[in-house]
């Protein structure tokens, strides 16, 4: 699974052209993947505002609005692949445009 990290203000603040381009550079990857058949899915997040923290202490329940990050950076969505090695799935993370401005982070996903 690749997750992405981002600062949906930055995106926001954008000027059209260069917005466009990185939104174009997905689509282009996504394309790809799709027709390698390693694309198995993904999802973009609602912003962190709409986030509910909820924690169990002493028997009750806490829910608190966001996740409360520090940075302005947050997990904005993820996208599973099924690719032959953890290199690969590298490689993709690393063409994500996300990655040269924020991060985006691959983890192997526990099969059940």
């Amino acid at each position: 699974m690749l997750l992405i990290h981002n600062n949906p203000a930055a995106i926001e603040a954008l000027p059209d052209d260069e917005k466009a381009a990185l939104f174009g550079q997905v689509d282009e990857l996504m394309k790809e993947l799709q027709a390698s058949g390693e694309w198995v899915g993904g999802q973009a997040l609602v912003d962190a505002a709409r986030t509910k923290t909820v924690k169990v202490r002493d028997g009750g329940t806490i829910v608190t609005d966001g996740p409360y990050l520090e940075a302005k950076e947050q997990f904005a969505g993820y996208l599973t692949v099924d690719v032959a090695s953890e290199e690969r799935a590298v490689e993709i993370a690393a063409r994500w445009p996300d990655a040269c401005r924020w991060a985006m982070e691959v983890r192997q996903v526990i099969e059940g």
